[in-house]
């Protein structure tokens, strides 16, 4: 049986329609404009004639993209950074917080604080390179990129919430039937834990993907350098970058910056479907219990 909707229900419907159209209007145009500038001519970016669809349309910025082999193991490096680096950083995490939502243990309100503490206070960037390069020898070295922010303290937080939340019967019956304590948190408390473990992946992932300024300070070899690092620096040197000769040449100068970002973003992207319904149910259960 149909409820027949009042005036202002009505009203409301159609006011948050058009918010939400906005919305996704202002959130998808920036990338919309950046994979019309990608296929754009150089001619038309630089007379700023491009707005949604692409100007003079050419593939000559990611013929060149794929064919230069530099790229791909950039792009190499930044697939094992990111899968290591969520990898060490969800596990490390889930080890700190499931202790951490046991409020019978007596340590952890000593703990607790400090743990806190680091999410508004840290030692500044001088002191952390001192550590990183100098006391841990981690120089020019992937482990500087994958250890020293292995754990997020709000994402610690919020398994430690959603941990706190699963019902403490199932660890007892377990503990009845003789499982121990890693025994309860790998078979028991992780797959059950599936929505918020996907949430912090996908955060994790997404930290690792993108980042660009641990490289820029701790790798000297730039065969080991992420794609980020690279694309920053194309980004900065566009300009002066050589592609070749001829009207290709012209037309990757303006739109390589435009490519590469498109490339690089892509990947994200396309896996953010896949943990979408994991990553509103881990924020919302993570949030609100505990």
């Amino acid at each position: 049986m149909k409820v027949k909707k009042s005036r202002k229900q009505k009203a409301f419907t159609v006011f948050n329609t058009i918010v939400m159209i906005f919305v996704i209007f202002v959130t998808l145009y920036p990338f919309i404009y950046l994979v019309a500038q990608s296929f754009s001519s150089d001619a038309a970016v630089a007379a700023g004639l491009v707005t949604f669809f692409p100007i003079q349309p050419t593939t000559a910025t990611y013929r060149y993209i794929f064919r230069n082999m530099e790229f791909f193991r950039y792009y190499g490096n930044t697939i094992f950074y990111s899968i290591a680096g969520t990898g060490i950083s969800v596990l490390s995490t889930s080890l700190l917080a499931y202790p951490l939502s046991k409020p019978k243990l007596r340590l952890n309100r000593f703990f607790l604080p400090f743990v806190i503490f680091t999410m508004y206070f840290t030692g500044g960037m001088i002191p952390n390179f001192i550590l990183i390069t100098q006391w841990l020898g981690l120089r020019d070295s992937i482990w500087a990129l994958l250890l020293p922010g292995a754990i997020s303290t709000f994402n610690l937080l919020l398994m430690k919430s959603f941990f706190a939340g699963i019902p403490e019967e199932l660890e007892e019956a377990a503990a009845i039937d003789g499982m121990g304590v890693y025994g309860i948190f790998a078979k028991i408390v992780l797959p059950l834990s599936k929505p918020i473990l996907a949430t912090m992946a996908l955060f994790y992932l997404v930290g690792m993907w993108n980042e660009w300024f641990g490289p820029f300070l701790y790798l000297d070899t730039k065969d080991k350098w992420p794609v980020a690092l690279y694309v920053r620096q194309l980004v900065e040197g566009a300009n002066n970058v050589e592609v070749g000769a001829g009207s290709e040449a012209s037309s990757v100068q303006a739109t390589l910056k435009a490519a590469a970002m498109v490339v690089t973003s892509l990947p994200i992207i396309c896996v953010y479907p896949f943990v979408q319904r994991y990553f509103v149910q881990g924020m919302t259960m993570g949030a609100v219990k505990g």
